[in-house]
């Protein structure tokens, strides 16, 4: 299918700070994205998957300061941590935005100019309280609200952080915030489904009934941002730069035709996928940014929540933290579980729109259940079956033997179908039931059939030809459906049955129809997909 003529599928993360090498949330988020991304290309979409890093502010600036570098060459020496780690877990992104890049500037610039032009920004100043780790500004209530939660004093403490706020005094240019709250709470009751979960929107709602301040979106105290087009001494607040990279990836300020093409196709977003600490801004600024120049908002902004680590002793989720000695890197993970053990643990036994917590306790016990005992074990049986029993190959599909009856056959009657609905609202763990549906049908019809007993009477041949028939046909959709989760380990399996050429899939509904499997071809027994982890006593 020409890419013309597929429809077109935006995904997002929200670009991460480079004042820290990645961690394991944001491996968790970025792959979030991977996997629906993957699943659309499947299902024959045109897709764009956007990643990157978010390079100006104050923080960012400190932490360049406090490493000898200057914020460029912070920044740069940071970008290789992320685009290593990404490619270590098989993240297929399409593009990875850095807001120091030119298209940036110059599309921030634009939004300057039009928010101008639109009547929604005036100059004045600011005097209250900032954060600068979470670069947010307070309200006096806020601030006031933490106080008594956090029983401060003699010092204000950030209501989302914890850690000491700054008193900023400064000329700024406030965007009209407030001008747009009946227009959000609009755009929440015409289009529920526009923050996801929908729990979350409470959260959001809550927070525009309780009234919005006008928002200061320049800075002169420091100067690591952009600059404001038409006042050199202001630089552009970090969320008003950070939040545009999502339409400037797509072609916003960009005038050549390919730009202009390119904007109208991708925008707007179907999907931003967030963490749930940064959902107002996501959810109240941006599409409040997007109304007052006119342009279309995201359909959906999907906010996960934390991961959080089981301690052993008390079975209590904690924080990960390095003062607490339970923090996990991604690559301790790697080592334990492997890539695709990685991407499938996270994606298929974490609750994506709530906390959840994780231990290396349960890795194992997914790892072991799921991919070692279940599905890398039925894919060991059948090829070494199929090639025990019939030379090596997958059996000739000869008289029918795809359409004989079986439990297999049944499962798999609209399998595609059921898999889709959980994955088009990033269910994931829902999807991995419906396969593992039907890969543990799959194993008790080998212990039900007894193809070893079978294959000792000649006169049962047929019935042999159609129990490792309908277990292949059954590995095969089962491939296509996990591909998304574990690309190589899927790839890997269709290798093994002969079947190269469906590796790159771009129509799953039909690649998931029972009956594609086919006969005659080699197979390939192969190692383990999944040894099976020693278990810690």
């Amino acid at each position: 299918m020409d890419q013309t003529e597929k429809p077109s599928f935006f995904i997002t993360t929200p670009i991460y700070y480079v004042n820290a090498a990645p961690h394991l949330g944001t491996a968790y988020c970025t792959m979030l994205c991977d996997v629906q991304a993957r699943y659309r290309r499947a299902a024959g979409y045109d897709v764009k998957f956007l990643t990157g890093m978010d390079e100006h502010g104050q923080k960012v600036a400190e932490a360049a300061e406090a490493h000898g570098m200057t914020p460029q060459e912070w920044c740069d020496s940071q970008a290789p941590l992320f685009t290593g780690l990404w490619d270590e877990l098989e993240i297929a992104n399409d593009d990875f935005i850095r807001t120091t890049e030119p298209r940036q500037q110059r599309a921030v610039q634009r939004l300057w100019e039009r928010m101008r032009e639109s009547g929604y920004l005036y100059k004045g100043s600011y005097d209250g309280w900032y954060c600068v780790p979470e670069e947010t500004y307070f309200t006096e209530n806020q601030v006031r609200k933490s106080d008594e939660e956090h029983e401060c004093v003699g010092q204000h403490l950030c209501p989302d952080c914890g850690r000491p706020l700054e008193r900023v005094q400064e000329e700024s240019y406030f965007f009209k915030l407030s001008a747009f709250q009946d227009r959000l709470l609009a755009l929440y009751d015409e289009h529920p489904e526009f923050v996801q979960p929908d729990f979350r929107m409470n959260e959001v709602r809550s927070f525009v009934e309780g009234g919005l301040q006008d928002l200061s979106v320049s800075r002169t105290s420091f100067d690591w941002g952009i600059k404001v087009p038409f006042d050199d001494k202001h630089v552009t607040y970090v969320w008003f730069d950070a939040l545009l990279n999502y339409a400037t990836a797509v072609g916003f300020a960009d005038e050549t035709d390919e730009g202009k093409a390119e904007y109208a196709k991708r925008w707007p977003a179907q999907f931003h996928v967030v963490g749930k600490d940064i959902i107002r801004f996501h959810c109240v600024i941006w599409p409040a940014m997007l109304m007052a120049i006119g342009e279309e908002l995201p359909e959906h902004v999907f906010a996960h929540g934390f991961l959080t680590v089981r301690n052993s002793e008390t079975g209590k989720a904690e924080k990960m933290s390095k003062s607490r000695g339970n923090a996990i890197a991604p690559a301790d993970v790697v080592e334990r579980l492997g890539v695709e053990g990685y991407r499938y643990y996270f994606m298929t036994d974490v609750t994506h729109g709530e906390d959840s917590a994780i231990s290396f306790e349960r890795m194992d016990q997914v790892y072991n259940a799921d991919l070692a005992n279940s599905w890398g074990n039925l894919v060991s049986r059948a090829l070494n079956m199929s090639a025990k029993y019939f030379d090596g190959c997958v059996p000739e599909l000869d008289g029918g033997v795809l359409d004989a009856e079986s439990p297999l056959r049944e499962i798999a009657q609209g399998i595609e179908g059921r898999y889709a609905e959980r994955m088009d609202v990033l269910d994931y763990a829902g999807a991995k039931d419906v396969v593992m549906e039907l890969v543990h049908a799959a194993n008790h019809y080998v212990e039900d059939s007894a193809p070893w007993t079978v294959a000792k009477d000649p006169a049962r041949a047929g019935e042999l030809k159609v129990i490792i028939s309908h277990l292949l046909e059954s590995i095969r959709i089962c491939a296509h459906l996990f591909a998304p989760i574990m690309p190589e380990t899927s790839a890997e399996v269709l290798r093994r049955m002969g079947l190269e050429a469906e590796v790159e899939c771009e129509d799953l509904a039909a690649a998931c129809a029972w009956g594609g499997l086919k006969g005659g071809v080699a197979v390939t027994k192969g190692d383990a997909l999944f040894p099976r982890l020693a278990q810690e006593k």
